[in-house]
């Protein structure tokens, strides 16, 4: 009786030894066998990069479409998160699903696109069932497989081996390095791409305007700046003390200093104040320019808000005048300014 549990098990593909055994790995143990099959596997995949890899990134360059990627179960997880990854890079792409694609959905392909088929065995009936329409309109079909020869493989301009020695699963059931594989060859076909078409941090940004980048690239020194009214300003010959004042009221922690042609001479700031009291000046008597910063550092309002803060980290200030193209003052920002813009 023993001996048919143990072969009904076997045939069903449960590993014996791992069944019966009473000891159990720890957490550790476990994650750390799993890193290493996967870490492995991708050791794997990087020594067999070859032409294949490259014709794959030529027929993804010359698409003057979109890329559609396809896949099922888990290689349909795999490829809506590769389609995300080539949208965001600067290489239009989505997701379309197998199953529905031969209800309806094939209508989204269209020619000029190019399509990624993802199949481990290379067999998955739902992708071979729309495989025959996309060669009818003779779009370029890439796969990802493990098998060279299969019907998919076979069917493909360019085939991309996805296979593993093992999976982590101690089962050899769920994939899990064999799909490690796959996203990350799909993030080297987005990061190659992204790389040979000079694509820019300033263009991801566009494509995340509401993340953290999209914020720290987009974000121009003229949307956050004081100006009119609220711009700090006093003319050469003004008194330290009344230079004090126009700084209380416009709460900057400086003052721009013009003179009669409103052109920036200097600027008066926090740390000049508290330079001034050390050397026991007479603020009633004496006169901005004598102890205002004259090498003063600026910015124009076309600017991104991310390069004034650089400037301010590079030289370890607290505040920027904004000057137009003849050095007249349009404009003050300080560190506050920054943190509400979230660019700190």
């Amino acid at each position: 009786m023993i001996h048919a549990v143990k072969l009904f098990i076997q045939h069903n593909f449960i590993h014996w030894p791992l069944l019966m055994t009473t000891s159990k790995p720890s957490w550790l143990q476990s994650a750390d066998r799993v890193l290493t099959i996967e870490m492995a596997a991708l050791a794997q995949l990087k020594n067999r990069l070859d032409q294949s890899f490259v014709s794959a990134c030529e027929l993804l360059d010359a698409c003057t479409g979109r890329i559609i990627v396809t896949g099922m179960g888990k290689s349909g997880h795999v490829g809506r998160k590769i389609a995300a990854t080539l949208a965001s890079t600067g290489t239009p792409a989505f997701f379309v699903h197998p199953g529905e694609a031969s209800h309806g959905d094939l209508g989204m392909i269209t020619k000029g696109d190019v399509v990624i088929a993802i199949s481990s065995s290379g067999k998955t009936t739902e992708v071979l069932t729309i495989i025959p329409l996309i060669k009818r309109m003779a779009i370029p079909l890439i796969s990802m497989t493990e098998n060279n020869t299969s019907p998919l493989a076979q069917l493909a301009e360019v085939n991309l081996d996805i296979s593993v020695a093992e999976e982590a699963c101690p089962l050899g059931l769920a994939p899990t390095a064999s799909t490690t594989v796959t996203l990350a060859l799909g993030d080297a076909l987005a990061v190659a791409l992204l790389e040979h078409r000079g694509f820019t941090a300033e263009d991801f940004a566009f494509s995340h305007p509401s993340g953290d980048l999209g914020r720290k690239l987009l974000l121009k020194v003229e949307d956050i700046m004081h100006s009119g009214n609220s711009l700090p300003s006093v003319t050469l010959g003004t008194f330290i003390n009344s230079a004090l004042i126009e700084m209380t009221e416009k709460k900057l922690g400086m003052t721009a200093v013009i003179d009669m042609q409103g052109k920036l001479c200097g600027v008066y700031t926090d740390g000049d104040v508290r330079r001034t009291l050390t050397q026991q000046i007479n603020i009633n008597e004496a006169r901005i320019e004598s102890m205002m910063s004259k090498q003063c550092k600026t910015i124009q309002a076309h600017c991104l808000a991310v390069e004034a803060l650089k400037i301010m980290e590079a030289y370890k200030i607290n505040g920027l005048i904004v000057v137009d193209n003849e050095q007249r003052p349009v404009g003050a920002l300080n560190t506050q300014d920054l943190l509400r813009a979230g660019l700190l």
